[in-house]
């Protein structure tokens, strides 16, 4: 049997991060993304994954997270969690998260983080067409020191 992993992008994000390396438990961060921005490391699978079974872009134009709580783990390390909006269905879902100081710009952050989601949870179809059901989300980006 044979497997491909197909990574896809949003290209459209809004975001905005709240966040006080004194204040931890008051962070907060909020994030849309564009669906239709999304693009794929196998292009050719974008019909389907766009389509009613899997995001159904016509319907839904956004995935959203808002977070809810920020837990210290230590030495940078957090659990992010919040709730996430795909295809019009809220589930609580928790980012592991890094922040390290920016080497080059000392107001800034860099943030890595990760979660895993099953597609069934958000109302994807199950499945098809040899796709995962359980998904791997990573975010990466940067945050200004308060």
């Amino acid at each position: 049997m044979g497997m491909t992993v197909v990574k896809a992008k949003f290209n459209q994000v809004q975001s905005s991060m709240h966040y006080d390396a004194r204040d931890p438990q008051n962070a907060s961060t909020h994030l849309v993304m564009d669906v239709d921005s999304l693009s794929f490391s196998k292009p050719l699978l974008k019909p389907m994954i766009l389509g009613e079974d899997l995001f159904y872009a016509k319907k839904y134009k956004t995935v959203q997270f808002k977070s809810i709580q920020f837990k210290d783990l230590g030495n940078g390390n957090y659990n992010v969690l919040g709730h996430l909006t795909l295809r019009g269905v809220t589930k609580p879902v928790t980012f592991v998260t890094t922040f390290k100081p920016n080497p080059s710009n000392a107001n800034l952050l860099n943030v890595q983080a990760s979660a895993v989601i099953k597609r069934s949870d958000f109302g994807m179809r199950k499945g098809i067409a040899g796709v995962g059901e359980k998904v791997n989300l990573q975010l990466s980006g940067q945050c200004e020191l308060n």
